[in-house]
């Protein structure tokens, strides 16, 4: 859009009003015209980058929410061009302003955000917002716009239960991300002239959110009963299982994390802009409620039917991917270290768990083969900015000229992975645990081939961003987990 809309800030007074044959539409704007509560989204970016903030927001709070709105809003810079706005409903509002509509966005969140996001919009003719003083909202709300356009009345537009008492003054209700409760509401005490949207299934919205494709990562827990040789035996298959649940549980627990914390950047990538949180469809309260629920739940499972010192473990692996999500996955290299680490973690916390030595071959492995496949993951993010013309990732410390760089680092950690597997197969200790040892040279080559058609496929743009998920869909990574498995069985 290339009009200029004037905006007006918040103002309480009677001011100019309107013919009555042209009555106004004020536009509530969290949860209805974008499908997000800019409060929290403020908060979450002040933290994010100032978490000292948290000892002072209580003494911002006592002086009253309008204060506190205008504390946070004057310490953070949003970016209101990536918000998920309500599509349906901007369709909707450009249709009223191109029929000579004037159109009023009237919110409780903080003057400072408001002007900024119809600054961008340029679809409001005046903004009315919360002011350091007046907190906006519910019945302040409705005397201001009933003082404001005493002669006229107008339309109201919202998307919740505090609407319904300004619903109850408007000459027409609009509801936006409605349920039906609210729907059947709002007919019963006002006029309602549209219905736009429903309210999203959150049901559907947390299971998409904690990821439960994830839990894949999580098998990795059952690797030391494996190659133990204990995978038969019932009580430490139950042991797995509880610890797969605990790593499963915490992790969903990281993810929400992640997702708040990450945003503006989700927003701007072109497919994790679709993630409930990023995408709206979840609210932020919702998942600041559910991840520490998921992550108590975790830890109780260690504590109570595992170990103490599994349990130690799961909250180290916790902690460090708090630390990734906060800081270190934007510090080139030290992110792609620390994701190979957190998965060897998840080995050393199976053998933990099923009381066996991890043996150092194995985690040397692991930790070598899984910083390959970090840098798969890396290349492929790089790979997809690059395509769509973007010099660096957002969020991230690479650029397209380290392509390059991380295709020649990961195959050679790659390599490297198979040259522990032979020493391994070379040394003394396989005996104690292979009749026919030699067999498990037949391991080499086809480790090699999957490492090295990952790497091609990554190459070639057919990889997910995460390689461990795109093997459980992946009908070559089957094929070659059944060989590995069958030479297994033969050497022992």
């Amino acid at each position: 859009m290339n009009r200029k809309i004037g905006t007006t800030k918040t103002k309480f007074g009677p001011g100019p009003t309107l013919g009555k044959s042209d009555v106004p539409l004020c536009v509530d704007l969290d949860g209805t015209l974008v499908k997000t509560d800019m409060l929290l989204e403020s908060l979450l970016a002040l933290l994010k980058g100032k978490p000292f903030y948290l000892f002072l927001l209580p003494f911002w709070f006592l002086k009253g929410r309008a204060h506190f709105k205008q504390e946070v809003a004057r310490r953070v810079s949003l970016d209101v061009a990536c918000l998920p706005y309500h599509e349906e409903f901007l369709k909707f509002l450009n249709e009223q302003l191109q029929s000579g509509r004037a159109l009023v966005l009237a919110t409780a969140s903080d003057a400072k955000i408001a002007q900024q996001i119809a600054n961008h919009l340029q679809l409001f003719k005046e903004v009315l917002a919360s002011d350091g003083k007046v907190n906006l909202s519910g019945r302040r709300k409705l005397f201001a716009l009933q003082g404001r356009f005493k002669q006229s009345g107008f339309d109201y537009a919202g998307n919740a239960s505090i609407d319904l008492q300004i619903w109850r003054h408007a000459n027409k209700a609009i509801v936006v991300n409605g349920t039906d409760k609210l729907i059947a509401k709002a007919r019963s005490i006002a006029s309602v002239n549209r219905v736009i949207g429903s309210k999203t299934n959150w049901t559907r919205s947390i299971l998409r959110a904690i990821r439960l494709h994830q839990w894949v990562k999580n098998f990795l827990v059952f690797v030391p009963a494996l190659v133990s040789h204990k995978l038969t035996e019932p009580a430490t298959i139950l042991t797995a299982i509880w610890s797969f649940l605990a790593f499963g549980l915490c992790a969903s627990s990281v993810y929400l994390l992640n997702d708040l914390l990450d945003l503006e950047a989700d927003r701007r990538h072109p497919k994790k802009r679709y993630r409930p949180l990023a995408a709206g469809d979840l609210s932020i309260s919702v998942a600041m409620t559910l991840f520490p629920v998921f992550l108590l739940s975790g830890i109780l499972v260690a504590r109570f039917l595992l170990s103490l010192n599994f349990s130690l473990l799961l909250i180290l692996y916790f902690l460090l991917t708090v630390a990734y999500s906060f800081r270190l996955k934007r510090i080139v290299l030290i992110d792609v270290i620390l994701l190979a680490s957190l998965y060897t973690i998840r080995i050393l916390a199976g053998a933990i768990a099923i009381e066996v030595v991890v043996s150092p071959w194995l985690l040397t492995f692991s930790m070598f083969l899984f910083l390959s496949l970090a840098q798969v993951k890396r290349f492929s993010e790089v790979r997809l900015a690059s395509s769509q013309s973007q010099s660096v990732i957002s969020g991230r410390d690479y650029f397209e000229g380290d392509l390059p760089f991380l295709v020649s680092m990961g195959l050679a950690n790659g390599c490297v992975s198979v040259l522990v597997l032979g020493l391994y197969i070379n040394s003394g200790d396989v005996n104690r645990l292979y009749s026919h040892p030699h067999v498990l040279w037949l391991l080499c080559p086809v480790v090699l081939y999957w490492i090295t058609r990952t790497w091609l496929l990554a190459h070639r743009g057919g990889m997910d961003e995460d390689p461990v998920v795109f093997a459980v869909k992946d009908k070559g990574s089957y094929l070659i987990g059944i060989l590995i498995l069958a030479v297994m069985f033969f050497a022992k």
